[in-house]
């Protein structure tokens, strides 16, 4: 399915006629899922207009929005091989345990060598520093991110607004969540490196005189900023979440852990969507109940700013959510191997693809609803149940 390039707002218009939104939430190695889908989006002539991301959210968005459409892919392939390369290989491995195994060594690896252009292990080690240096207060320096965003992604292209940019942070200070926007402001490499700046692994980043931490603190996705900030211009929104609500209850330590992750970085983003579509159908039925007022009532101040207050677009999210793997564990986050790397590419092309299976979630109309969302999770465990049960990997899986 291509889909048609969106033209003014319009009640009657189909979801794939409305602005085009990309929202990309945080989640360290698991980036390379939205790196791939985007990918597929661009096959299906998705080009958004306005991109959203906190941490890797962020630098992938950055990537994307700093850069011209025919080089966006390579540039997220760059970077991707380059943050993968310190375990390039590919072992063919018979099972899930010697996956998990795998994937402890080359977490184990990154935590010991850091990741080429992006972070290194303080030296000397942080123990070591004066409790009153910066250099006391995180495991790793992240000067190299700075140089790759300078080389990767064109500033200059970012601060002309070609496409809409919103990056979200927390003031260590206040506690506030904020938002760079270059709608708003000029975007500069420590936006986004504030953005990603998660501790007490990485270090605040300072920007004119007040420190940022990474934007996942307090939320790690972006929906509700991009909701809030557009309510004029229809909306279709694709979300790349990296972390999902919802998963089977531990029955070890280590799945403890790892659950609580999840459900920490989730952020909540159904309970998001479930309460900005309650919002929306409120508005809906005011302006319903105003159109049945007699008219002498339709002039009362009450009612006029009840009817303004009420005016909104209608959105569209399509939810898009990694996968959980058996053998993933509470590393999956930091893992840059490039065997994972690949795998999360590939999902996120494959369930882009499986979305644009689904022609009647764009090319309809929204039936009187102002907000629709489509939940990918939810379709693919509905095919899944309906298949025999199988034992499969990430490349022999198909739907």
């Amino acid at each position: 399915m291509v889909l048609m390039n969106p033209p003014s707002a319009s009640r009657s218009a189909t979801p794939a006629q409305a602005r085009r939104v990309l929202v990309l939430q945080g989640g360290g190695a698991l980036g390379a899922y939205q790196a791939g889908a985007y990918q597929a989006l661009c096959r299906h002539d998705f080009e958004p207009a306005w991109i959203a991301g906190i941490s890797i959210g962020a630098i992938n968005a950055a990537l994307i929005a700093g850069n011209p459409p025919e080089k966006r892919i390579e540039r997220l392939t760059e970077f991707w091989e380059l943050v993968s390369s310190p375990v390039p290989w590919r072992p063919t491995l018979p099972n899930d345990y010697a996956r998990s195994l795998f994937n402890e060594s080359s977490a184990a690896t990154i935590a010991t060598f850091g990741v080429p252009g992006f972070f290194t292990p303080r030296f000397p080690p942080t123990q070591f520093w004066p409790g009153a240096e910066p250099q006391a207060l995180s495991y790793y320096d992240t000067t190299p991110l700075r140089a790759t965003l300078e080389r990767l992604v064109d500033f200059g292209r970012i601060n002309d607004r070609v496409t809409r940019l919103s990056i979200g942070a927390v003031n260590v200070a206040t506690g506030n969540f904020v938002y760079f926007d270059n709608a708003k402001q000029e975007i500069r490499a420590e936006h986004i490196m504030a953005s990603g700046a998660l501790p007490p692994g990485f270090p605040a980043i300072e920007i004119d005189g007040e420190f940022y931490w990474d934007g996942g603190v307090a939320s790690n996705t972006p929906l509700d900023y991009v909701l809030a900030e557009e309510r004029t211009s229809d909306l279709l929104i694709f979300q790349a979440d990296l972390f999902s609500a919802r998963g089977p209850l531990p029955s070890t330590m280590q799945e403890a852990a790892e659950r609580e992750k999840d459900i920490r970085y989730s952020s909540r983003t159904r309970l998001i969507t479930d309460q900005n579509k309650t919002l929306h159908n409120a508005r809906k039925a005011v302006r319903d109940l105003i159109s049945k007022l007699p008219d002498d009532l339709k002039d009362d101040p009450s009612v006029k700013f009840l009817n303004e207050a009420a005016k909104e677009n209608t959105v569209t999210v399509v939810h898009l959510i990694y996968r959980q793997k058996d053998y993933h564990g509470t590393a999956k986050d930091y893992d840059f191997s490039r065997l994972n790397m690949l795998e999360h590419w590939a999902s996120g092309e494959r369930d882009v693809d499986l979305s644009m299976r689904h022609k009647d979630w764009l090319l309809q109309p929204q039936n009187g609803e102002t907000m629709v969302t489509y939940d990918l999770t939810a379709e693919e465990d509905r095919v899944a149940a309906q298949r025999p049960t199988t034992t499969t990997t990430e490349t022999d899986r198909s739907i």
